[in-house]
């Protein structure tokens, strides 16, 4: 079965009358967008966290100041908005590239999505759905009533980012790379569909996690 369900428990929300939070990441191009609008379409509020990011360093805020300052001009295209391609190159050249251009951005991006949480909940919405590439990098885990990772094998993964995103085999590597282990993502998520199939058994496993968190966040753990 694509959906893999994990011996912990599948929730942590203590306080049902707060929307339910599902943590989604996993490996680089596995399909996390693809199933977060699947699962938008049955009903769930989803929160990117790569939109959060877009906003956080539109042209004119203070990230982007710091962004242009800390990589220089080559990173800002002829619209004056974070040329995202050129970004990417130069924040994973190295380590320190790397948490530098996190340091400049992670803040907004917490403050963003605190605010669409708090604006969901005051809307009476029953599931959020978060979609987190870096969730366990940055230590966010705990944060959720329930964890989803979407992993596929990395020769499927590289191939789906240099034929839809147009990347070079060397900047997959290195995106891959600077993230945890897809093995440890798998040990400490609640839930792993594996992505290695057609877009039908995606659809197939979307609507099987879907109902799944429909009886978690209704308090079902049967």
């Amino acid at each position: 079965m694509p959906l893999e369900l994990s011996p912990e428990s599948p929730g942590k929300r203590m306080n049902g009358a707060m929307p339910f939070r599902v943590g989604l990441t996993g490996t680089v191009a596995a399909g996390k967008s693809t199933l977060a609008c699947s699962l938008a379409e049955r009903g769930a509020t989803v929160i990117d966290s790569d939109e959060l990011a877009r906003e956080v360093v539109h042209p004119g805020s203070p990230a982007h100041a710091r962004i242009r300052e800390t990589f220089g001009s080559g990173v800002i295209g002829p619209d004056g908005a974070i040329d995202r391609s050129a970004l990417r190159d130069a924040a994973f050249a190295d380590e320190q590239a790397r948490e530098r251009l996190e340091e400049i951005s992670h803040a907004g991006i917490r403050e963003l999505r605190a605010r669409r949480i708090a604006e969901a909940a005051a809307a009476g919405v029953r599931v959020i759905v978060e979609e987190i590439p870096l969730l366990f990098e940055v230590g966010l885990e705990d944060d959720y009533d329930m964890i989803v990772v979407v992993d596929a094998p990395r020769e499927v993964r590289e191939a789906r980012a240099l034929g839809s995103r147009g990347w070079t085999a060397q900047e997959f590597a290195a995106i891959d790379a600077a993230q945890l282990a897809a093995a440890e993502k798998r040990r400490r998520a609640d839930r792993v569909l594996d992505n290695r199939g057609d877009p039908g058994e995606l659809a197939l496993a979307a609507r099987e996690l879907w109902r799944e968190i429909l009886r978690a966040a209704d308090g079902d753990r049967s």
